[in-house]
């Protein structure tokens, strides 16, 4: 890095800060056991259950990295009036989460992803939800709890699964809600929403999505088209900082003319899944700070890939962070 910085006390200050995540939250199951045979009734593979798994998933699993890294996550979503729905608070529960800014609806599923794993290879996954926007009463619902915890908050992540919760009418408000306050937004887009998010602070796609939401056919196999999409982009949204992670070539990250590729370093993946989430969380906390932007995907794209090591979807050690960060100096 250009200059040196102290990440012990950077890493002191995460602690404590307040951050609010608006968006999808669901259950992640897990039936995990071995296949010998094949079913008499049909050609499919019979799994003989040996252990039964349940995690936080989608929004959830950001809180579960921001409170890692000392963090306060205050969840702002709606779910299902249903079991899954109590599955999901009690895990939240568990956790030491909060549950006070989730709605539970009537006219909603919680989102569940069921996943059979059989010999440690995925089977079949069942997923129990209503994709559908939320109506008009449930927004404003939702809306009383955004604006209550808005006013602790010290930064805002939008995590969007394209599951309904977020919609073009709240986005927008929630976005102008934290700019008049002058609370920084962060967000992680999917496809549906992808040019909604007008105004933001931080937006952070990968490359797929970056094609996706803006219609580019090419592969942006170089950096200068890369650069040149973000620029694209930062015209249509208006957004202060876009980071953009590029799997094996790292992060760019750019800010007006400004702009660093941090490259990815030298890694034993094991799995890929919820890097993302790690990814925006650490961002999110150096967000807050105001810290450089250097620093800011420096840490990020080290976390992301610091998850990936291990097997399955897991939140950030912050003290292998810390220990992976002050090398860097």
């Amino acid at each position: 890095m250009t200059n040196k910085i102290n990440f012990d006390e950077l890493f002191n200050k995460f602690n404590g800060l307040k951050v609010l995540i608006v968006g999808d939250v669901m259950v992640d199951n897990y039936i995990i056991g071995k296949v010998d045979r094949v079913s008499p009734e049909a050609p499919v593979p019979v799994v003989d259950v040996t252990s039964f798994d349940s995690r936080l998933g989608g929004a959830g699993n950001v809180a579960l990295n921001i409170k890692a890294m000392g963090g306060i996550p205050i969840l702002c979503s709606v779910i299902g009036n249903d079991k899954e729905g109590e599955d999901l608070k009690n895990l939240l529960a568990k956790q030491g989460l909060t549950s006070r800014a989730i709605l539970s609806s009537d006219k909603r599923k919680t989102t569940t992803k069921t996943r059979v794993l059989g010999n440690n290879h995925q089977l079949l996954r069942i997923d129990h939800e209503i994709k559908t926007e939320i109506d008009t009463l449930d927004s404003f619902l939702l809306d009383e709890h955004f604006n209550r915890e808005l006013e602790v908050a010290d930064v805002v992540i939008f995590e969007d699964y394209n599951k309904g919760v977020l919609h073009a009418k709240n986005i927008e408000k929630f976005i102008n809600k934290c700019n008049s306050v002058n609370k920084p937004t962060i967000v992680d887009p999917k496809k549906s929403n992808f040019l909604t998010y007008k105004k933001t602070t931080l937006f952070k796609p990968n490359l797929k999505e970056i094609k996706e939401g803006l219609n580019i056919e090419n592969n942006l196999d170089t950096i200068e088209e890369v650069i040149e999409a973000v620029t694209l982009l930062e015209s249509k949204l208006g957004n202060t900082i876009s980071m953009v992670t590029l799997s094996e070539r790292g992060v760019l990250i750019k800010k007006g003319e400004d702009y660093k590729i941090i490259p990815a370093h030298v890694r034993n993946i094991a799995d890929v899944s919820g890097a993302g989430d790690t990814v925006v969380s650490v961002a999110a906390l150096c967000l807050a700070l105001n810290t450089n932007i250097e620093t800011l995907a420096e840490l990020s794209n080290l976390a992301g890939g610091l998850v990936c090591e291990k097997t399955g979807v897991v939140p950030v050690e912050k003290a292998a962070l810390l220990a992976e960060a002050n090398k860097l100096n």
